[in-house]
């Protein structure tokens, strides 16, 4: 896909002037915050939840290379293959030998954000290997050859009558008449169209929520039933994860399902929580012939030393998007890459590179509720600040933001100066500011790098003397009482 990271500020512009766009995001207030809250309410124990969840991540991270290890000695021991991939490049060379191997022309995806990191349905299509989503939402993305704007809700982007329009373009043997005004209608057009292609796939891919080294096994949590299709029915299956979404045990497993649930969704449990650990059996009367797991670092082992380590913990719940009012504002798509949000102004620096994402860690108001929804506690808010340090650090940021911080910084290292100036320059703005106590859009403030800002407010003039002034007025007249 197309990385239009650095092109940030002009995907605002355009995002912001996008009205449906506005409209359908509505969903995140009226119906996955709200749920999110319920389900949390109704579970006393949450935060601690949440503490063993945090204790758990960070006892991986610690211990990363012995879980990967006990996993692969599972899964190879219960007749599976294992595949280690430093990138995603070559992760999709990989994929495209194992589908090769066992000479694949079609291929089933579950959802999976790492196919999505890996831009690997490009890929395949590219070397003569059909790719077909399963999820509902990566579905119609697919079919209108977007890319996903959010982590569990790919097509949140969308109205219902630009989702019809899609299907009646794309499932042009059906009769153009039908009637596709319900939800109802175009699920069921969608299962009917997807249902033959489980039985003709060569190839199942899947990603994974959670890798148990105990067991060898991986969990993929869906509410659609799309994931089990894609993986019993072909007669290979491959599991696409990366490093950090490995636990120990079933139990680890246990808190982090129910933490994951009532975070992305709002629901106690999803529909369907499904583990894979090896080929099927001699006799059983489904799963795959061939099992193969492809574990990807693609940039997180070199996370594991630095300060944004603490992203590793991230389970992809969504629960910081749906809570942040810039997401809210302007979508997924205008963030320019897989990642969004909250979250995505951090993994996208992570992975990408701070010089290819300048502006993500400021584009927070730093209200700090992506991280207090945070189900495994990421300090979001402190990691975009730590990036917007290593920014002015790298001078990555524009001359003229570290010019005024140079200003203040001479000025606030000399507090007498500091006192002399603040007290002249507040008399002279309110004197600017005249009756109205208000400063409107000038041509002058925008000299000043404020242009941008007042063109949508008005400041408040300060008062006629500084805070210092009138703090010593006050200690003198104590004094003097």
């Amino acid at each position: 896909m197309k990385i239009t990271s650095q092109e940030f500020k002009a995907n605002v512009r355009h995002a912001l002037a996008d009205h449906e766009l506005k409209d359908a995001l509505s969903k995140l207030t009226t119906v996955l915050r709200p749920k999110r809250e319920a389900a949390v309410a109704e579970l006393p124990e949450f935060d601690a939840l949440k503490e063993h969840g945090i204790a758990i991540k960070n006892h991986v991270l610690d211990h990363l290379d012995d879980y990967l290890e006990q996993f692969e000695n599972n899964v190879v021991a219960q007749g599976g293959h294992v595949h280690w991939c430093v990138d995603s490049a070559r992760a999709k060379d990989m994929v495209l030998e194992i589908c090769r191997s066992y000479d694949a022309r079609t291929v089933n995806k579950g959802k999976s954000m790492l196919t999505e990191e890996m831009d690997l349905n490009k890929f395949l299509d590219q070397h003569g290997i059909l790719p077909l989503e399963t999820d509902l939402g990566e579905y119609i993305i697919q079919l209108r050859n977007e890319n996903p704007s959010h982590i569990t809700a790919p097509a949140i982007h969308l109205h219902q009558e630009e989702i019809a329009q899609t299907f009646i373009k794309a499932h042009a043997h059906l009769d153009a008449s039908r009637s596709l005004d319900t939800a109802e209608a175009l699920t069921e057009e969608v299962r009917q169209e997807l249902r033959p292609s489980y039985e003709r796939a060569d190839i199942g891919i899947t990603g994974a929520n959670f890798m148990v080294a105990e067991t060898g096994s991986t969990i993929i949590v869906t509410n659609e039933g799309n994931g089990d299709l894609t993986q019993t029915l072909a007669k290979t299956h491959i599991v696409i994860a990366s490093i950090e979404k490995i636990l120990p045990n079933l139990e680890d497993a246990g808190v982090m399902l129910r933490l994951l649930a009532r975070s992305a969704t709002g629901q106690d449990a999803n529909v369907y929580t499904t583990l894979s650990s090896a080929p099927a059996l001699k006799g059983d009367l489904d799963g795959p012939q061939n099992f193969h797991v492809i574990i990807v670092d693609n940039g997180r082992t070199s996370m594991l030393g630095r300060e944004d380590r603490e992203m590793l913990r991230c389970i992809r719940c969504s629960a910081c998007l749906n809570n942040c009012p810039v997401y809210a504002n302007i979508g997924g798509h205008a963030y320019g890459w897989v990642y969004s949000g909250p979250m995505g102004k951090i993994w996208t620096p992570a992975l990408l590179g701070l010089e290819k994402a300048p502006d993500l860690p400021h584009a927070s108001s730093f209200c700090g509720k992506c991280q207090e929804v945070c189900p495994v506690g990421i300090p979001l808010v402190k990691l975009m600040r730590n990036l917007r340090s290593e920014q002015h650090e790298l001078k990555i940021t524009p001359f003229k933001q570290r010019f005024f911080l140079w200003i203040w910084a001479f000025f606030a290292s000399r507090p007498k100066l500091y006192r002399l100036t603040v007290g002249f320059c507040t008399r002279l703005l309110s004197i600017f500011a005249g009756k109205s106590r208000r400063f409107h859009y000038i041509n002058g403030f925008g000299i000043l790098g404020l242009g941008g800002w007042l063109k949508t407010r008005d400041i408040i003039a300060p008062e006629r003397k500084s805070f210092s002034t009138i703090y010593k007025e006050y200690k003198k007249g104590e004094h003097d009482g």
